[in-house]
């Protein structure tokens, strides 16, 4: 059930590569107000947070790839995307 009494929260950018990772943090997130976009590899995130940076990353460690170190990596040497907070998520 979806708090719609929540205001926004800030937007959040989530990154694994489980479908049920992402559908748990989704469905959490989205009904403490916040808005999320879930992605399932680095490529995506990427891109992803290029076209609309987020206010946060919650980004998986472990993926196959492009693991969580090589995105943070790119994105903390891109002078736009430098700033975002990234919070890792390990199993």
């Amino acid at each position: 059930m979806q708090n719609t009494d929540a205001k926004n929260q800030g937007n959040l950018l989530i990154v694994d590569d489980l479908a049920d990772n992402l559908r748990i943090l989704s469905n959490t997130l989205l009904n403490h107000g916040y808005q999320v976009r879930a992605v399932k590899n680095g490529t995506l995130a990427l891109l992803g947070a290029k076209a609309a940076p987020p206010d946060v990353i919650l980004l998986d460690i472990r993926m196959p790839e492009m693991d969580g170190y090589d995105v943070c990596r790119q994105l903390k040497s891109d002078p736009q995307l430098c700033e975002i907070p990234i919070i890792f998520s390990a199993p």
